[in-house]
């Protein structure tokens, strides 16, 4: 890479927003001589192929998820009271796959339901509870455990093309578990409903995750932001009109922090005030984009900060993610 090439890079880094990301690969962070998924060359040859890319996913995903399963349902109910499992993943597939491995690390009932949705990018969390929302309502019972897991770093590729720019630039690897209970179920938290979905055609090629033989493809085009400040605020306006809500009423803007530019362009479509994405500014300056687990880890903060407060009446966010397609999937989530 020529000494103009790394000078750009630096700048976009700099500007990008992020601080923080993390990897399972330890060679991001050491000297050539210490490296064990790339070869310990300059050229990087011979690269990573999809297989041993999917073997370190087969090794590390489980571990991570069961982390990120403790941290949400230790102290709520046992493990054997959970019914449904639903996992999520847009960077590794298997099948065997990370729900069995999960089932037997945690010594799950071999009864139990269990669904895995794949490769269906940043939005699929909302896809997951708009799935455990139709269980629960379809079974009182029902305690539906959603994990999301990407390894996004696994598919970094080494041409200094401007769509894997954006993704070294902006992806890390992170895992979020959320537990999805039926009504009846009287504990602070956040009451998903109203669901929608929407694609936007003309962004088809401008966003999109394909397989190769060295890794997953990323395309993200610069004009995904425009698209998104195009038609977010005509989205918005029809899922919450369908409800009878007015924008005023949302007191919390859940956004998916696909990268700076795409949370500038929702500022200006939806005309928000200045801490309205606070949240999302700040998981995204604390790990960048991890795929599906971010709107989770989102959501938590926005969780606990309602919680410290300690409000006397529901307050009201709208969620929303964005994937390929150009797909827009919204929420709303009343705190209680």
């Amino acid at each position: 890479m020529s000494e103009q090439e790394n000078r750009k890079l630096k700048y976009l880094y700099h500007h990008s927003g992020i601080d923080y990301r993390y990897s399972v690969v330890s060679d991001y962070s050491r000297p050539i001589g210490e490296w064990k998924f790339y070869p310990q060359t300059e050229n990087l040859d011979p690269f990573p192929s999809l297989e041993q890319r999917m073997n370190w996913f087969n090794r590390y995903a489980a571990p991570l998820s069961v982390d990120a399963i403790r941290n949400c349902v230790d102290g709520k109910i046992p493990d054997d009271a959970i019914t449904h499992l639903i996992t999520v993943s847009c960077t590794g597939m298997s099948a065997p796959g990370l729900d069995l491995q999960i089932m037997e690390l945690m010594d799950l009932p071999k009864t139990i339901y269990r669904t895995s949705i794949n490769f269906m990018g940043c939005y699929a969390a909302v896809h997951a509870l708009k799935l455990a929302d139709a269980i629960c309502k379809a079974e009182a019972d029902a305690k539906v455990l959603i994990v999301c897991t990407e390894l996004c770093t696994l598919h970094f590729q080494r041409e200094a093309t401007s769509d894997n720019i954006a993704s070294s630039l902006l992806f890390g690897d992170g895992s979020a578990a959320a537990l999805i209970t039926a009504g009846k179920e009287k504990k602070k938290g956040f009451e998903v409903t109203d669901f929608d979905s929407e694609v936007v055609t003309k962004g088809k090629k401008d966003m999109a995750w394909e397989l190769s033989s060295s890794g997953f493809l990323m395309t993200l085009s610069g004009y995904v932001p425009e698209l998104i400040e195009e038609d977010f605020e005509s989205l918005v306006e029809r899922a919450l009109g369908k409800r009878g809500v007015k924008k005023a009423s949302i007191q919390h803007w859940c956004v998916h922090p696909g990268g700076k530019r795409i949370l500038e362009a929702i500022y200006k479509s939806l005309g928000l005030q200045a801490n309205d994405l606070k949240q999302s500014f700040e998981v995204l300056r604390q790990f960048g984009n991890m795929s599906s687990a971010t709107i989770l880890f989102v959501l938590k903060n926005m969780m606990e900060e309602i919680r410290h407060r300690k409000p006397a009446r529901p307050e009201l966010a709208l969620a929303a993610a964005f994937g390929p397609g150009l797909t827009m999937e919204t929420f709303l989530a009343s705190y209680h």
